[in-house]
């Protein structure tokens, strides 16, 4: 078994990691690959989600954060509160997923554009390339740092 068989998965950098919702045993991968931290963007009733995620990572020695977020109704409270995360946990190797990496593209789009200040360009490379936002997901990943920093 190897990363690639999570769905979605994409590497992004040495140190962060996303993908849809691995299993348990994937979870074994993902940490023998030296992940220090993951990180959940999925409701807990999300389709495949797993009760004991929390419990599964935590046991393989990993931190484990759970921020659910509404595929319908992402806020910018949400996206604040995953800006803390991803800046607490910058020295550490992170991998974030929601259930088929939408949210996490969005989240991770917006976290390079407005916390790392990459070009647009650079930041499209986070997001799946056959996701086509809906109107909720292009309105969230328009907002500018005036919008999330007032």
């Amino acid at each position: 078994m190897s990363l690639e068989e999570i769905t979605n998965y994409r590497e992004i950098s040495e140190r962060l990691a996303s993908s849809g919702q691995p299993d348990e045993m994937q979870f074994k991968e993902i940490a023998a690959a030296g992940f220090e931290v993951v990180i959940n963007l999925a409701m807990p009733n999300s389709e495949n989600a797993i009760p004991e995620e929390g419990y599964i990572v935590t046991a393989r020695k990993m931190a484990y954060v759970h921020l659910a977020v509404p595929f319908e109704a992402p806020t910018v409270e949400h996206l604040r509160s995953f800006f803390a995360l991803m800046q607490a946990f910058e020295s550490k190797k992170c991998w974030v997923h929601c259930v088929v990496n939408y949210r996490v593209s969005a989240f991770l789009y917006q976290y390079f554009r407005l916390v790392r200040r990459v070009d647009e360009e650079e930041a499209r490379k986070v997001v799946l390339e056959e996701w086509k936002p809906n109107e909720v997901w292009q309105e969230f990943m328009a907002l500018e740092a005036k919008d999330v920093w007032l």
